[in-house]
């Protein structure tokens, strides 16, 4: 992903304003890429921000950020879209919140990379790469949760 002489790099950083996205933004930034956060809060070192609205319409939510992000871009193309937001909610199938949790999981974790997977459609220059980001517990057995076989 060499760059051409005086050109910088460019990166979309999905969840910018989140733990793990706002180190991203600053490990970017240090290195003199030019970086746009996409979050629900701007992110004051990034180059640029896009925020996200927040709706319960995921066509809505994708279509605002597809939008924001193209007048943001116009021509330009990116070198990496990094897709870092998401999020986790305990809980078992007779929780209360089981509903609830569900719909916050996702609208954290599948909107936003079903999005930054369109926005690599459009955007991402060629050879560049799309990262979806996923928790070491994937990974891992999950004994504490209530479904895990034991």
């Amino acid at each position: 992903m060499a760059a051409a002489a005086g050109e910088a790099r460019r990166v979309l950083v999905y969840g910018g304003r989140g733990a793990l996205g706002s180190r991203c933004v600053q490990a970017f930034r240090a290195r003199s890429w030019w970086v746009a956060s996409i979050d629900v809060v701007e992110n004051e070192e990034a180059s640029a921000s896009v925020v996200v609205k927040m709706t319960d319409s995921f066509t809505e939510q994708a279509d605002q950020v597809t939008a924001e992000v193209g007048k943001l871009l116009g021509e330009e193309k990116v070198d990496a879209i990094l897709c870092v937001a998401g999020g986790w909610a305990g809980g078992n199938a007779k929780s209360k919140s089981l509903f609830k949790n569900c719909d916050l999981m996702w609208k954290q974790s599948m909107w936003t990379s079903t999005i930054s997977s369109h926005l690599a459609t459009k955007h991402l220059k060629e050879g560049g790469i799309l990262t979806l980001a996923g928790a070491k517990a994937a990974l891992d057995g999950t004994p504490g949760l209530p479904w895990t076989p034991r």
